[in-house]
């Protein structure tokens, strides 16, 4: 087993990929050329129960052309603050894809996936193997559920 830094131990890091969901309806359309697709992979995304909702760094939304969607209050380390929710987030990881709305991090932060995009693509965070697991989708066995 790795020996693991005491400012990762018990965190899980991930790789996914963001695309601009107006470019790809664009594209589809034939309005834009499929190569005009605005996309951006991330390393090192820690994935955190702790966030609501998808956090970006105001660069990454810049360079994914995201619209705004409004200026919310927000809970932070530092308290109550201001801050931007964009819309039209495609994120892909582990063979999923779904498409949310994303909060604009102060300068310098690092991204964080939270809560309602892992439980929508069906993603656990295995903090003991220091992994996301992909839920069940099977016919038999699935975590979706409607009550």
């Amino acid at each position: 087993m790795p020996i693991q830094s005491k400012s990762t131990m018990g965190k899980v890091f991930t790789k996914l990929t963001i695309t601009n969901r107006t470019d790809q309806v664009l594209a589809e359309d034939g309005v834009i050329p499929e190569e005009k697709i605005r996309s951006i992979t991330l390393k090192n995304v820690l994935a955190n129960k702790r966030a609501t909702t998808l956090c970006l760094p105001s660069d990454a939304i810049a360079s994914l052309g995201l619209k705004i969607l409004k200026e919310v209050d927000v809970a932070t380390a530092m308290g109550i603050g201001k801050a931007r929710i964009f819309r039209d987030a495609t994120l892909s990881i582990l063979g999923r894809e779904g498409t949310f709305e994303c909060l604009e991090l102060p300068g310098g932060a690092d991204a964080l996936l939270g809560v309602i995009p892992l439980e929508a693509l069906g993603l656990d965070i295995d903090v003991q193997n220091q992994t996301l697991k992909p839920l069940p989708i099977s016919p038999t066995d699935i975590y979706l559920t409607i009550l």
